[in-house]
This record gives C-alpha cells, structure tokens and sequence, in this order.
C-alpha cells in the first residue's frame, strides 16, 4: 500500500510540472506530499505491525491498531475535503486558465503551455472552442481561426479555421 501511494504521490507531482501555470495556488501540491507522507508513515507503521506478529506483542499490536485506525479517520477526512472543495478548485483553475489563455500570442511561455496542454489532452479552449473567440490573440490576428495545437491529430490540413470545425 505505501508503494502504490507513493507511486500515486509521485504521479502527482510529475503532472504538476506540466500545468504548473494553470495553478497558481502552490498548495495544489499539499495533497501529494501529503499522500507521500502518509506513505513513509504507513512503511514504517507496516514494520511495526510485523514486528508486533513476529514477537506476538499484545502492546505492539494493539499500537499497531491505533495508528490504523488515525490513519483511516485522516483519509475519511482527506476524502471528505476534497469532495467538498473539488467545485472551488474547479472555479480557480477555469479562472486561471483564462487568464493564462488570454495571455496566448503564439510565443511566450505560456503559450507553449497552452499548446502543450490542449495538444496532451486533445481540447481546445477551456471548455470549448468558443472561449478562443474572446481572446486578444483571436481578435488581433483577424482570420477567424483558433491555434493549431486545437486540431485533431489526424487531421492532416488542420489550419484552425472556425469553418472546419470537425477537424478541431
């Protein structure tokens, strides 16, 4: 179990990297330290519990029973909060991905990430193309189109024109 939590805390962080800019509360990581965290804490507790068997320890086993059961009530409520938070997070992220989108002018880094991420996750915009039409770049370069990186990766002729939308 603490393997695969840390594997999980460690995906979370990699990915992090790629939409840093989307997030810019830095305690969007909290929740994967925290799952690596209670990772170590569970390797050592585990060791603990098997030492307690192998020496059948009532003492042991009964701290070993303990510090299960805080852990258990801690991810109840790790769970509990994110589900309540997930609407607000939902909301910062929409609105920082706007702010990062109207940014966009095709060089700057944080249009690379635009590409990147609209490219990795095959979307375009924040919820769809139309967002494009409100954007400075969308207006400034006047020939009715969104970037590239909206194009489907089949599509072979892809310019991002709004009259081809299918291949968006």
């Amino acid at each position: 179990a603490a393997a695969g939590l840390s594997y999980v805390g460690a995906y979370v962080v990699n990915t992090y990297r790629s939409y840093d800019n989307f997030l810019q509360d830095k305690y969007a990581l909290l929740p994967a330290v925290i799952i690596i965290c209670v990772a170590v804490v569970m390797f050592f507790i585990g060791l603990i519990g098997c030492c307690a068997t192998f020496r059948e320890s009532r003492v042991g086993l009964g701290l070993f029973l303990a510090i299960i059961l805080v852990i258990f009530i801690a991810e109840v409520s790790a769970f509990v909060l994110g589900f309540v938070y997930r609407e607000k997070v939902k909301t910062d992220v929409q609105g920082t991905m706007h702010s990062v989108f109207e940014k966009y002018d095709g060089k700057n880094p944080e249009s690379r990430v635009v590409d990147y991420l609209q490219e990795q996750l095959h979307c375009c915009g924040v919820k769809n193309y139309s967002d494009w039409t409100t954007t400075q770049w969308f207006n400034s370069t006047g020939n009715n189109s969104v970037p590239q990186s909206c194009c489907q990766q089949e599509a072979k002729n892809c310019t991002g024109h709004l009259d081809q939308l299918q291949e968006l």
